[in-house]
This record gives C-alpha cells, structure tokens and sequence, in this order.
C-alpha cells in the first residue's frame, strides 16, 4: 500500500505542478493526504485549493483526503500569526513590518477568493486523519500537532515534550507539515515524519517538498521527495496577478 503526504501548498500552483507531476511519475499512490495550508500567501491561492478540489473529486473524497492548517484558518476566520511580545524598541519596529506585510498580503489572498472556496477551506478546519493500514497499524495524520495547528514539532523539539503531543492519540505513525522542513524521526513509541513544504520549502527553497510512504509486510519505507520547480516562473506569476508585497514570497522561494 502507498500513502502520498502533501502539506503547506501556500498558493503555489508551480510548485504544486511539478509536485504532481513528480507523483504521477513515481507511480502514484493508492491513498492521499494533503495536510493543510492550501492557499495563505502565494500568487494562486484560488488555483490551489481548486486544484485539490479536483484531485479529490477525480480520485474520491476516501482515497483523496484534505484537512485545513493555521493559514487556511486565517483566511476563513481573519486571525494573523500570534507573536511574542517584543523585548526592545527594534523588535517591536521589526514586528509591525511584518505584522503589515502579512496582513496585506493575506488579506489580498481572501480577496482573490470566491465564497465557494472560502467555504471549501472552512469546511476543512480542526479536521485531523487516522487510517489503519493492514500488517502495519495505524498512521494519524494532522497539520502542526493534534490538536494544535499553530505548534512546532521539529527533530530539535525535545523527546519528552514531542511524546506530549501524540500523548492523546493512538498509532505508530505520526504524520504533520507545518514547518516546511522534511523530518523522519524515532520517538520510540511513535514514527513521526513531516513531508516539508510543497510551495514554501524551508530546508531547500525552490524546491517542492513532499512524501511517499510504502507499506509491505509490516514495515514502512518512506521516501522524502524534492522536486525541482521553476522559481522564474514562479516570480514572474507574481506581477501577473499583482502581487502587493513580491519581496516577502520571494525571499522564501530563493
């Protein structure tokens, strides 16, 4: 059996291209998860969720399964990323930049929205995965943490504290995105993977992020993918669809 992980598409429909060009191509897999963060600040946020939307509808809402992340629920409901309390003048200065450019930026994604998908990305909120795979047992997908979708759960998270997370849960594969960053980690009790970002990578920018996972005879072999996109054209779409901040997303890709 085959689960292909997407996460953290983040309205770019170049990196989510090559991402499905690059499954088709592997094979592609008998079950799907897309584990949030569908459209927040990207040039297509409206061609991204349309495109899951079509993913789901061609393969089946039991084969492909989609649930929402901190930025879709932004989009739906108008909240912004929280933030620590700023410790000096400087701090507080950089902040509010990036309060402003955030805020603009996702309030120009909503606006890019029809009310069909914004009821799509409302629709998919506070939704969590499980499935039991024969042989093997049961793998729980989710976007940050259970429960959480703003936490971080990373290889440098402590043993005890990441165990805290998946504390309420039952399984022995433990799958989130969120922090753009691919993990494959042993926590004893639990596997934990993340498949990194599909449109806003952080280990590797430029290049899309995502996961295979094969079951046979009880094992799992898991395969962290990166995919190669072009980041020119990527660029180039921003002024296309007047994007108001390019410097932001651009920073990320390159």
């Amino acid at each position: 059996m085959r689960l292909a992980i997407l996460s953290d598409i983040h309205g770019n429909l170049t990196a989510l291209e090559a991402t499905l060009a690059d499954l088709e191509a592997a094979g592609g897999a008998d079950v799907y998860w897309c584990l949030g963060d569908l459209a927040a600040f990207g040039p297509r946020p409206a061609a991204c969720i349309r495109r899951i939307r079509e993913l789901v509808e061609q393969h089946g809402e039991q084969t492909f399964k989609v649930i929402g992340g901190n930025t879709d629920r932004y989009l739906v409901t108008g909240e912004r990323f929280p933030s620590a309390p700023a410790q000096n003048a400087e701090e507080l200065a950089a902040a509010i930049q990036r309060w402003k450019a955030a805020g603009t930026i996702l309030n120009w994604n909503a606006e890019q929205l029809s009310f069909d998908d914004y009821g799509y990305l409302a629709k998919i909120l506070g939704k969590e995965l499980d499935l039991k795979v024969d042989g093997y047992g049961w793998v729980i997908g989710f976007h940050a943490v259970p429960g959480d979708d703003e936490a971080f759960l990373t290889a440098d998270t402590p043993g005890e504290q990441a165990r805290d997370y998946l504390l309420d849960r039952a399984g022995r594969l433990a799958i989130g995105g969120h922090t753009h960053i691919q993990m494959d980690r042993d926590l004893g009790n639990w596997h934990v993977l993340n498949p990194g970002s599909v449109g806003s990578a952080k280990d590797e920018p430029g290049k899309a992020g995502w996961a295979l996972l094969t079951f046979e005879e009880g094992e799992v072999t898991v395969d962290l993918r990166r995919v190669p996109y072009d980041v020119d054209a990527a660029i180039a779409d921003l002024e296309t669809v007047g994007y108001p901040v390019p410097e932001f997303i651009v920073n990320q890709w390159r």
